[in-house]
């Protein structure tokens, strides 16, 4: 067993279970944290960090459900535009400008000093309609220096590029190449994107944050989130909940220090701080720690996002509870599905029905592994539910492989320096700075499998388009080391059902390969996929791909 320079544990017997970093916090804070991190799988890649110079707090000490639930401000209009793609025709606009403030994330924690859309953690909600498009523009008003740690080794955060630097990407949104947020379009404080949301998409849960080359973990660590919401008519039929039973709850973990302030984890190199995972001990919803919700004893809509940086949700609630989950990243699922269990790995979305109607005058909690993170209180008392669960949502048409006109298999690689070391995470060998291998034509259909080499899961995003899960299916990665070829082990494995809607993020298990479908529908020009656990995302996890028109 070896420790790297960038400070990863590694050894032959497997997964330890917890955070290095876990180990030499409980000894620095004498207590065992509650299990936030991300399981890595087959083997050990757990983060040896550089001990924090200060005291971090404790999250056993915190008095838990004592603050309400914050429900997100809905981003509000500022005006009407022009816009070049509508002539004659004015377009709602915002104004949502990024900016640092302070937030109290707890009554019993200091006020933490954060950056968000209009001074708030998670920032205003866009409420949006199919076919209604509009203009957003995304204003930066942070401050000129950062405060959590760059490092600057990484490919475009060197020491000659400004420290803070924004870009807005909406995630799941089909939009133009030139409103997408590409990582390279960033802008410094006191500038502004004006961009273009044309809504050509189903309704969907979508999600916004900063997408900035080289520092989108920091970012988005310090609090540049919010939700995008898409409705459309033929949702709007179903009567499912909606209104105040209709509820944004944004997971993310994080560390503090005991001040209040974000304690970002780094490497035990000050010259590269860059690690490979940042897992919190401290669960937030909605930006509130261990918060309460009262709710009525009716059917609530829970629109579940994971915007933390690499852990991933395991979510349950008590009482046996069921959640009923009608939607997954993209939309509607066909039907209804009783689970008892969601889990969510970075970036992915679950709309989920719960029923409260049968525990009036009980509290029940919203478990991760086990913990409980938020306290339901449901009230006594209700007016009639109107609202419905039908047995049938939406049609969800399965894309036919063999209309694809193009089969792409790319790796999913770790590079290592020659002692071991962990350096960088890629995609199919290749870096950011690499020529673009990646060109499918407009509303062509293609199919992409990940061939994961390395021992973690991965969950894997592509911009622009929606995508179907085909299979898994483990192959021999011997055989794909010695003379990259593709051998199975195993029969293929169908999607779970959960898994059968529409996704635009998609887990690559390790020792498998990970097999998707789309058509690439919207606008011809760049556009990136990427691993959206952002420590490997900033680190050269991360491809530009290119549309090309129809006919050239």
């Amino acid at each position: 067993m070896t420790i790297s320079r960038r400070g990863f544990l590694r050894g032959a017997s497997g997964l330890i279970g917890v955070s290095a970093f876990a180990d030499i916090w409980r000894q620095a804070n004498a207590f065992t944290p509650p299990p936030m991190s991300m399981p890595m799988a087959q083997r050990t890649s757990a983060a040896m960090l550089a001990a924090p110079k200060v005291p971090l707090i404790n999250p056993t000490s915190l008095a838990r459900f004592v603050d309400p639930l914050p429900i997100p401000t809905i981003a509000r209009v500022a005006g009407q535009r022009a816009h070049a793609s509508y002539p004659g025709q004015q377009l709602p606009y915002y104004r949502m400008e990024m900016r640092a403030f302070k937030a109290r994330l707890h009554r019993d924690v200091p006020p933490t000093p954060l950056w968000g859309y209009d001074g708030q953690f998670p920032g205003p909600t866009f409420e949006t309609r199919r076919g209604e498009p509009l203009l957003i523009e995304w204003a930066n008003a942070l401050p000129t220096q950062h405060f959590l740690p760059i490092d600057h080794t990484i490919h475009g955060a060197g020491k000659d590029q400004p420290e803070v630097r924004a870009v807005t990407h909406v995630h799941g949104a089909r939009v133009p190449a030139d409103a997408d947020g590409y990582p390279e379009d960033w802008y410094v404080p006191g500038r502004s994107a004006l961009y273009h949301y044309p809504n050509g998409q189903d309704a969907a849960t979508l999600w916004y944050h900063d997408h900035a080359m080289g520092i989108t973990r920091l970012n988005i660590y310090a609090g540049l989130v919010g939700a995008f919401i898409v409705r459309d008519a033929e949702e709007q039929k179903l009567g499912l909940p909606s209104g105040d039973h209709d509820i944004p709850l944004i997971l993310c973990d994080r560390l503090l220090a005991q001040d209040g302030q974000l304690y970002y984890p780094v490497s035990d190199d000050p010259s590269a701080p860059w690690v490979m995972q940042c897992n919190g001990n401290i669960p937030l919803c909605n930006g509130k720690i261990f918060p309460y919700f009262e709710v009525e004893p009716q059917r609530y809509r829970l629109r579940l996002i994971n915007v933390a940086n690499t852990s991933f949700f395991d979510l349950t609630l008590s009482h046996d509870q069921a959640f009923m989950q009608i939607a997954s990243d993209q939309g509607l699922l066909s039907k209804p599905l009783e689970r008892a269990r969601i889990e969510l790995y970075p970036a992915e979305r679950a709309d989920v029905v719960v029923d409260f109607s049968s525990l009036a005058g009980k509290t029940v909690q919203l478990r991760h592994q086990s913990q409980g993170i938020l306290e339901f209180r449901v009230r006594s008392s209700s007016q009639r539910d109107t609202s419905v669960l039908p047995a049938a949502l939406r049609d969800v048409p399965r894309i036919d492989p063999a209309s694809a006109v193009r089969h792409r298999v790319m790796t999913l690689n770790e590079i290592d320096d020659a002692n071991g070391n962990a350096m960088q995470m890629l995609l199919d060998g290749k870096r950011w700075s690499d020529p673009i291998s990646e060109n499918p034509r407009q509303n062509s259909t293609e199919t992409w499998s990940f061939v994961n080499l390395t021992g973690d899961a991965h969950p894997i995003h592509l911009h622009l388009v929606r995508f179907q899960l085909l299979d898994r299916r483990p192959f021999d990665l011997f055989a794909w080391n010695a003379r990259r070829e593709l051998i199975f082990t195993g029969p293929a494995q169908s999607p779970e059902p959960h898994e059968m809607g529409w996704k635009d993020t998609v887990r690559a298990d390790p020792g498998m390969v990970t097999r998707i479908a789309m058509r690439f529908e919207g606008e011809p020009g760049r556009y990136v996929w990427h691993c959206h656990f952002l420590e490997h995302e900033d680190n050269e996890m991360m491809r530009p791909y290119e549309v090309l028109p129809a006919h050239s």
